[in-house]
């Protein structure tokens, strides 16, 4: 691959300065402009890179295909891509949601790549399990799927409100609702399946690099058992548990998210 179609792909941007790497990935249905509060504070003493995943924001949309995106290891390469592309060693990574589990598989192949991970609101399974919670049964992700299918914008904006859980700030769950838009309906769909149908339960022992859990409450993704479980697994692992409300806290509730982070750096 060219040198100038990871940046493209992906939509790369790099800002910022300082002799340490942030690397901020987000979460399904948003894209790199979740990140502007965390930017706007660490920019100043830190080397930001931010990223679309393909099939989300200003990415490469061409560069989908539903073979290639089938699983999330393909989006761990494209992340280790990066990584090679901008010559990243011991970067710290911030991932949201599905991007702890892609940072995960990412830091297994070339743990070399990050001296910390730190995942917001991410799990390993979404599916119950026997001795397992995940928050979901197959029933409720089967009718997840088919309201997608039905109408997507439709769920897109009643999906928005639930997933942010800022009854008192409903602007944010139009922004929400409409980067969830943004994205190709067939492409969400299939994404979706991808992320909510995963098990990477068995590759948590393996990881190597530092790892902080932060966990919000209240999130209809990421129930509190799932990030205890994390905590419990990962080898170096910190389960840091806070004040926000919903699956999208670091915009919802940036000052508490910021805050998470810069008291992980600092330790």
């Amino acid at each position: 691959m060219k040198t100038t179609s990871i940046m493209q792909r992906n939509n790369v941007n790099v800002l910022g300065s300082g002799d340490r790497t942030i690397v901020f990935a987000h979460g399904f249905g948003s894209d790199q402009t979740a990140w502007r509060q965390q930017v706007e504070t660490f920019a100043p003493n830190f080397r930001i890179v931010l990223f679309d995943h393909v099939g989300a924001g200003k990415s490469d949309f061409s560069a989908y295909s539903p073979r290639r995106y089938s699983s999330l290891y393909s989006y761990a390469e494209d992340l280790l891509d990066l990584c090679a592309e901008l010559k990243l060693t011991k970067s710290i990574l911030v991932g949201h949601s599905v991007s702890g589990m892609v940072s995960l598989l990412a830091a297994l192949v070339e743990p070399d790549c990050f001296s910390d991970l730190i995942f917001l609101d991410a799990s390993p399974r979404y599916l119950n399990d026997v001795g397992y919670y995940g928050g979901f049964e197959q029933d409720e992700l089967d009718a997840f799927y088919e309201a997608m299918s039905a109408n997507y914008y439709a769920w897109a904006s009643g999906f928005a409100p639930i997933a942010m859980a800022t009854e008192d700030k409903p602007e944010l769950a139009a922004e929400f609702a409409r980067t969830l838009a943004a994205t190709r309906p067939d492409i969400a769909q299939a994404v979706a399946k991808v992320i909510y149908q995963s098990d990477h339960r068995a590759d948590l022992s393996r990881l190597k690099v530092p790892t902080v859990i932060l966990q919000a409450s209240d999130d209809i993704a990421v129930p509190p058992q799932v990030g205890e479980y994390m905590a419990d697994k990962i080898p170096q692992s910190k389960l840091v548990r806070i004040d926000a409300r919903g699956h999208l806290p670091h915009i919802s509730a940036p000052e508490i998210v910021t805050s998470a982070i810069a008291q992980c750096l600092a330790a």
